[in-house]
């Protein structure tokens, strides 16, 4: 897959998770079962598209000390979804309710670190080190203001209600379109000569 589909693809996979979601909870309940586990495989291969995205808006934006400090810092809060979401979905093949699902994940959250890790701290990450990212961009003119806004509409809609989820990927397809445009338009610096 090429890059500038990946910025497509990305918040595709984010509306999936988040339709699916939705459906999972139409019996009162969330997990454990297809839609769980189909919505959660959905977000983590989101979050293996959005590695590439966040090295090459680092390259786009200038390698400098702010924009690698926010790359490091996203990707580690990528690391820590990828983490939480792998323990949601093995809490749902472990797990043959939902009450089995909430005693496992309550199991899990009382483990050291773990809580602050992957739950309270970790995931944070990844979306504060884009908002660097895309502000860097804006700050370079390589994309409108406006970019930096749909990108934190698509932090704050699920914050409301996370039913809202769909609606929040929509607004991070329409900061990323104009992303990948902006890359798209930026020369990729050629390799160092070997020494010979």
């Amino acid at each position: 897959m090429n890059l500038r589909a990946a910025f497509v693809a990305a918040p595709l996979l984010v509306l999936g998770y988040g339709v699916l979601r939705i459906l999972d909870g139409l019996d009162g309940s969330r997990g454990p079962g297809p839609a769980w586990t189909l919505g959660h495989l959905s977000f983590l291969a989101a979050l293996a598209l959005f590695i590439p995205i966040l090295l090459r808006m680092r390259r786009t934006a200038g390698a400098g000390g702010l924009t690698t400090a926010a790359t490091v810092v996203s990707l580690v809060g990528v690391a820590a979804l990828v983490a939480q979401f792998t323990v949601d979905i093995v809490g749902g093949f472990l797990s043959a309710d939902h009450a089995e699902l909430s005693r496992f994940f309550a199991e899990v959250k009382g483990l050291p670190v773990v809580p602050l890790a992957i739950y309270d701290v970790g995931p944070y990450l990844f979306y504060l080190g884009q908002i660097v990212l895309i502000g860097q961009l804006a700050a370079q003119r390589r994309v409108k203001g406006w970019t930096v806004a749909l990108y934190v509409a698509y932090l704050v809609t699920p914050a409301i209600s996370k039913d809202l989820i769909p609606v929040s990927a929509i607004l991070l397809l329409a900061a990323f379109l104009p992303i990948s445009a902006a890359i798209a338009r930026t020369p990729t610096p050629a390799p160092a000569p070997a020494r010979t």
